[in-house]
């Protein structure tokens, strides 16, 4: 769990410094990355977003598709979205040399704070639009992100489930 998120955190093809379960996790959260940026559906909704969301269309949408998924946690999991987080939280990363500083302290703040347990909530979307918008080096439209959602919601909505049930196919061994 923390190894696929940590992919965010690493930058470079030399991932031999990293465990085993780190090079899975992260090689994993790029194959994601790269499915879903080649996504024909995806693609689709990119360019309908485009013009409401310049530059960031493509974080925005991970952002929509990070508060669908949570919303809709059970289609996907056998675990409950609380169950499965108090499992990873139960997991300490503190101490493992591999993981970045930067990387710790984001997930001491994740679970401080609890924010993906308030995914699901529509005031979770604007507070990560804003908070991804505000580490942005250049000026963006990313916090006019959950108004867009809103206006798009049905064809975000149907890109989604399109998109996870040809990943669930596309990745079948981790769903």
């Amino acid at each position: 769990m923390y190894a696929n998120l940590f992919g965010d955190f690493v930058k470079g093809k030399d991932l031999d410094r990293f465990s085993d379960l780190q090079k899975q996790g992260i090689i994993l959260h790029r194959a994601i990355d790269q499915y879903i940026d080649h996504h024909p559906a995806v693609l689709e909704l990119m360019h309908q977003l485009y013009p409401h969301l310049p530059k960031v269309t493509g974080i925005a949408i991970d952002l929509f598709f990070d508060h669908l998924l949570a919303k809709q946690w059970e289609n996907y999991h056998s675990s409950s979205l609380n169950d499965f987080l108090a499992n990873f939280y139960s997991v300490s990363i503190q101490d493992d040399p591999n993981y970045t500083e930067e990387y710790k302290i984001f997930i001491q703040q994740l679970k401080r704070n609890n924010w993906i347990a308030s995914y699901p909530q529509f005031h979770a979307l604007e507070k990560m639009s804003k908070g991804v918008s505000s580490r942005i080096s250049f000026k963006t439209s990313l916090e006019t992100a959950p108004k867009i959602f809103l206006q798009f919601e049905s064809q975000i909505e149907q890109t989604f489930s399109r998109y996870m049930i040809d990943a669930q196919n596309y990745f079948p061994k981790y769903f």
